[in-house]
């Protein structure tokens, strides 16, 4: 069969992981295959709850403007529907007590909004959304043990229930297309070396971030606020970083993160007290009016993993790679949600695009090149960091230039609107980062001076 992953060659789709890259995955391939099959190793929840495949699932999500757009594009009327379920939105900068780089920022208009929502609540819509096309199928308490195919062609998937072990019983299931949405702990590389192929190399970049989180009830109202969230973003002179964003019905979830060898604890009392490093006791403040309503649970191993499927090797047609078995994101930045559905976004483009033949390479360099922005903010930042490992983490040559310029904007964007909007732009995905290098741009971060920006805490938005 000719390496055509288009609607003629793929009769059969498998995807490996239910995670939200996997639904959104399938999502599209159900447009070009007669059947997809979302192979999941977890007994999914009936409701928006919580479950272990998703180890950050108790934290922080936000979904970004950018993954806005693609979860409208993907599922239409998606955020709507988000919305009347209760997830708020927090506009930038306006409804946001926000410190970077030693400055606060201006609560000038919001030019971006997130959801903050329970990331259980949004996958649970999601596959309310996606499973109810007769075209996917769910398998679940299923675990994906190999590949089978050789090193020039996958044709399918091998499998063994749940719990059975090293010794249980396999069974194959056959594929014309087999897409890994396993996460950042997918088994790929042995699978493709089981049959002949070659791994992917990857890139890392370890900050030793780790993180703990918290669910409060918010305070009474006292009249001497009107922020929706806080936002301490941590810096290379000041390794230590908080956030409170709102949940819905009056509860908030507060992350507090540090680096390798400070984790945030998440004994009751010692979480509180971790606050008190941040550079500002707004955020320590903030948790002492409020009621501590859950545990604290602890999060390590927010490396950023990026596994070079664009380039040359000896792997087989019919294998793609999406979501965090592609690549993986430093969680603090909150990218992760944005570019499982941008990925989607540019796989239906790649099946769909008349004017070339979507070949497993093709199409792979798509979803790599759609995650690429994302990297770049990610491990851009984190190469700063003090004792960032591994072998992204070593500047390239016009890393120093760039970071230099990209200090500037963000010293700007703290205190001028003319910067932050773009500057928001790039960050939340909506934009590409060569808009931040427009003429007008860089006439204010070259030659502007540095806008004055509050000298406290910013308790309510600018007039």
């Amino acid at each position: 069969m000719a390496d055509d992953l288009g609607h003629r060659a793929t009769r059969h789709a498998v995807v490996i992981g239910g995670s939200l890259a996997g639904l959104l995955a399938a999502r599209v391939l159900a447009e070009h295959a007669e059947r997809v099959t979302v192979v999941e190793r977890d007994r999914l929840p009936e409701g928006p709850e919580t479950r272990a495949g998703v180890p950050q699932g108790r934290h922080l999500h936000v979904l970004i403007a950018g993954g806005q757009r693609a979860f409208d594009e993907l599922l239409p009327g998606f955020t709507d529907e988000l919305a009347a379920l209760g997830a708020p939105t927090v506009g930038a900068p306006g409804d946001m007590v926000q410190w970077q780089n030693g400055r606060w920022f201006r609560r000038t208009p919001a030019t971006v909004q997130h959801y903050t929502g329970a990331r259980p609540q949004l996958e649970w819509l999601v596959r309310q959304r996606v499973l109810a096309d007769a075209r996917i199928e769910l398998v679940e308490g299923t675990e994906t043990v190999g590949l089978t195919g050789d090193s020039s062609r996958v044709r399918g998937v091998r499998l063994r229930e749940r719990g059975k072990g090293a010794g249980g019983a396999t069974r194959t299931l056959a594929a014309d297309l087999v897409v890994d949405a396993s996460g950042r702990t997918t088994r790929a590389g042995d699978w493709l070396a089981g049959i002949g192929a070659e791994a992917p190399h990857e890139e890392t970049l370890d900050t030793g971030l780790a993180y703990g989180t918290r669910v409060y009830r918010a305070p009474a109202e006292d009249g001497s606020t009107d922020a929706r969230g806080y936002y301490i973003v941590p810096h290379p002179t000041q390794v230590y970083g908080g956030v409170v964003l709102p949940l819905g019905d009056g509860r908030h979830l507060v992350t507090l993160s540090g680096l390798r060898g400070d984790e945030p604890p998440t004994e009751e009392g010692a979480f509180e007290e971790y606050a008190k490093r941040l550079p500002h006791p707004v955020i320590s403040d903030w948790m002492a009016r409020a009621e501590a309503v859950s545990p604290v649970y602890g999060f390590r191993g927010g490396a950023n993993v990026r596994r070079r499927y664009d380039r040359p090797g000896r792997r087989p047609a019919g294998f793609l790679a999406v979501g965090d078995a592609l690549c993986s994101f430093n969680p603090i930045y909150g990218q992760g949600m944005a570019v499982a559905a941008l990925t989607a976004v540019a796989l239906r483009a790649a099946l769909a695009d008349p004017r070339r033949t979507p070949t497993t390479r093709r199409v792979q360099r798509a979803l790599f090149d759609a995650s690429r922005q994302a990297w770049d903010i990610s491990a851009g930042a984190d190469k700063k960091m003090p004792g960032a490992t591994g072998d992204a983490a070593r500047p390239g040559p016009l890393d120093r230039a760039v970071g230099w310029y990209l200090g500037r904007v963000v010293e700007r964007a703290a205190g001028d609107p003319e910067v932050g909007a773009p500057y928001r732009e790039a960050i939340t995905l909506t934009a590409p980062l060569t808009r931040l290098f427009a003429p007008s741009v860089a006439r204010a971060v070259l030659f502007g001076p540095a806008p004055g920006t509050p000298a406290e805490p910013p308790l309510r938005r600018d007039a």
